[in-house]
């Protein structure tokens, strides 16, 4: 009986710690439960806030298209937040014409297409600007960096492609626009039209490097300023330019292999010439001494050379004299003049003689460097007094003739000693004769 009442005490208080240790159990899994959802929650937040690619104003999105789906008139500027590959197209919301893509140093590839005829990396369509700032590059691949059939403007930034690298179309509807005052593009072709072009647009370059060719044809492609690693084609998209810096050469004399344009520099391609006054000579003109001396001023508008007057005349007084010297049979001795070539806006008031070149549109200047120059020598070769010719008939340097030496022959040898033989015998004889004569004396 006692066992019995024992157990039957021992149960409800076991009881008790186990109903203790249920609902502890159960609490401890709820809170966990609790915390597993909290913690995947921030988990996926997290994950969401990793993946944006794009920002506008305190906004992030996963795509760019959707950041620039949610631009506004009060915060147009969509900024890139990572590396991607994306091809967009310029469309805002309703309202918003201008958009400006920051690329804030990261990298926008294009989309590829599996072989197909793909997208550029980035499409604007008529009646859309969009201006692209900061370090960054848009990579198109095997695509276009850009395709426009509206407005484009680049700050900066570094532009890339396997083939061409943007392309710009003008039609019955419209006409594409483009203005470029930084950054670095490359590319096999750097500009070209859109295939339904009737034409390019309006591109204007305004400052950047230029790593590939330039199609000809481009007939409204300009050039004020910047610098090209191929000159081809590009003579004819100068604004009112009179030649272009030689290969390797920029404004300041550095070698880089670029041909720079807008830097306003003088190139002489002969800048020691030499006159030689047998050959004929004349007084030479600003406009000739330049076409002597390849003077060219490089592609930059609004820009004309001048060659200084005094020392052009002092040049041709002596040119006066030397060929003076060639019709009076005188002497000439060598002589050289410097002449400076300088670079001025056109219409600037000087005093200096000018050459022919005309003034352009006042709105392409595009430097504010005046007065740069350069400098070329002209030497007049000497000439020399002639010799005074000959008189016929009379020895130019008469000499006295010398005495002729009596000749030696052998007979006159063999003469002499016959002559020598005969005195001897004559001595002889007399000498006998004497002798006979005493003694015939000395007898008698």
């Amino acid at each position: 009986m006692r066992s019995h009442e024992k157990r039957v005490n021992v149960c409800p208080r076991t009881q008790g710690k186990y109903l203790v240790s249920v609902v502890l159990t159960a609490v401890f899994a709820i809170a966990s439960l609790f915390g597993t959802l909290l913690f995947s929650a921030d988990a996926v937040a997290d994950a969401a806030e990793s993946q944006a690619v794009a920002q506008v104003g305190n906004a992030t999105y996963a795509s760019v298209q959707e950041a620039i789906g949610h631009t506004s008139m009060k915060n147009a500027t969509v900024t890139l937040l990572a590396d991607v590959t994306e091809s967009v197209t310029i469309t805002p919301p309703k309202g918003v014409r201008n958009v400006t893509f920051d690329l804030n140093g990261h990298t926008l590839q294009a989309t590829e297409s599996g072989g197909a005829a793909g997208f550029a990396t980035i499409t604007v369509p008529a009646n859309m600007q969009l201006t692209i700032v900061g370090p960054g590059t848009v990579a198109g691949g095997t695509q276009p960096a850009v395709d426009c059939r509206g407005a484009l403007r680049v700050e900066s930034g570094m532009f890339t492609s396997d083939a061409t690298l943007m392309r710009f179309a003008e039609t019955n509807e419209t006409s594409a626009q483009g203005s470029f005052s930084g950054g670095t593009f490359t590319a096999p072709t750097l500009f070209n039209l859109l295939d339904d072009a009737k034409n390019l647009g309006y591109v204007t370059v305004r400052g950047g490097e230029y790593r590939g060719m330039i199609p000809a044809g481009l007939n409204t492609l300009v050039l004020l300023s910047g610098s090209f690693s191929d000159s081809s084609n590009l003579a004819p998209y100068l604004a009112d330019s009179l030649g272009l810096i030689p290969d390797g050469t920029s404004g300041d004399g550095t070698g880089d292999g670029m041909f720079h344009v807008g830097d306003l520099a003088i190139s002489s391609k002969q800048t020691l010439v030499e006159l030689d006054p047998a050959s004929g000579l004349q007084q030479l003109s600003a406009d000739d001494l330049l076409e002597l001396t390849e003077t060219q001023l490089n592609g930059i508008a609004d820009y004309r050379l001048v060659v200084d007057s005094d020392q052009l005349q002092a040049l041709n007084d002596q040119i006066d004299r030397a060929m003076q010297a060639v019709e009076k049979r005188k002497t000439f001795e060598a002589v050289s003049q410097n002449i400076t070539i300088t670079a001025v806006r056109n219409g600037a008031d000087d005093v200096i003689d000018t050459n022919s070149s005309g003034g352009a549109d006042p709105q392409l200047r595009t430097s504010d460097h005046d007065g740069i120059s350069t400098q070329v020598t002209v030497t007049i070769k000497a000439v020399a007094e002639p010799e005074e010719p000959e008189e016929p008939g009379k020895p130019s340097n008469p000499e006295k003739p010398e005495k002729p030496e009596m000749p030696r022959s052998g007979s006159a040898v063999q003469a002499l000693a016959i002559i020598s033989l005969l005195l001897v015998i004559a001595s002889a004889i007399c000498a006998y004769a004497t002798v006979h004569l005493q003694s015939s004396r000395l007898h008698n």
